[in-house]
């Protein structure tokens, strides 16, 4: 809703900095008339958690367009966010139209050297307790996570947030485990959101090729929900969730037995798997074109 607040106010020809909290709470309201099933409020950004950015230092600062929208108004007001200060006020509106609260993390990393810093720790902790707040007001709740964060530190990420947050469902962002992938960057939120997931990550965001360069297109959007959709599957082994492992099996089992049908209907992407299916005689044969006659599968019926 601050993107809806943003644009109105602009509409009007004022500055952002200019928006009242009563704009900020009007469209909160008018989302909960629409129907809106859940919106996402950056709460945690306050005067002590920006604080611990600015102490600590970034190199790439604030990313999140929510989390800087409001830091710079708070920084122009020289007010708290309405948001963390109203928060009560929040609830009473999410409460009486049934809005799931998702607390957005306007200070989460978009970069690797920038992870598990202390502002992002500090709006964590803050994040947790509003939570906690919003459960005892009877309303659902769940908390957003990084981001751009190195593999090694993407498990304890996922840990400290279900710690901090007595286990809310956690939504991350990726996370990315590196900055130097652009154009592929769907490959590198799915490693990061098969560990995630693996590690208790509950929602996985999915990245486009196209994030950091440019508005998706559609087939862009397409290849970042095949990829996080890898990514959950994954983790799902991991987690032994029913059904996951068995598809896996009946997938092996089809390749033993040169079944090309039974491969696409088990595949995640069937299109895509008939469409290189089609490209050679493989659905035809017994053994698929990279191997030939030196199938090891071919060769060891025999």
């Amino acid at each position: 809703p601050i993107y809806q607040a943003a644009v109105k106010i602009l509409s009007e020809k004022k500055a952002i900095s200019e928006m009242t909290p009563d704009d900020m709470f009007d469209v909160i309201e008018e989302n909960g008339r629409d129907g809106v099933d859940f919106i996402t409020v950056h709460c945690g950004v306050n005067r002590e958690s920006v604080a611990a950015v600015e102490a600590q230092g970034r190199v790439l600062g604030i990313v999140s367009r929510g989390g800087s929208m409001t830091a710079n108004w708070m920084r122009c007001n020289s007010k708290e966010n309405p948001l963390y200060e109203e928060y009560d006020r929040l609830l009473e509106i999410a409460h009486r139209y049934d809005m799931v609260l998702s607390l957005g993390d306007g200070l989460r990393p978009g970069a690797i050297h920038d992870a598990t810093d202390q502002g992002q720790l500090m709006e964590l902790i803050i994040l947790g307790q509003l939570a906690a707040r919003a459960r005892d007001a009877g309303v659902q709740v769940m908390i957003e996570g990084p981001g751009h964060v190195p593999i090694t530190e993407v498990e304890a990420n996922i840990k400290l947030q279900k710690k901090l947050c007595q286990g809310a469902p956690f939504y991350v962002l990726g996370p990315l485990p590196t900055d130097i992938a652009p154009g592929y960057d769907h490959i590198t939120s799915a490693i990061g959101g098969a560990i995630a997931g693996a590690a208790g990550a509950d929602f996985l965001c999915y990245v486009t090729p196209a994030e950091h360069l440019r508005l998706p297109t559609l087939a862009d959007v397409r290849d970042g929900v095949i990829a996080a959709r890898i990514a959950a599957h994954i983790a799902d082994i991991a987690k032994g969730v029913k059904g996951a492992r068995e598809r896996d099996r009946k997938m092996s089992e089809c390749r033993k037995n040169f079944d090309w049908q039974g491969q696409v209907d088990l595949s995640i992407d069937p299109e895509r798997t008939v469409a290189l299916l089609e490209k050679s005689k493989s659905a035809q044969d017994e053994g698929c074109t990279m191997c030939g006659e030196f199938c090891a599968i071919k060769l060891g019926k025999r």
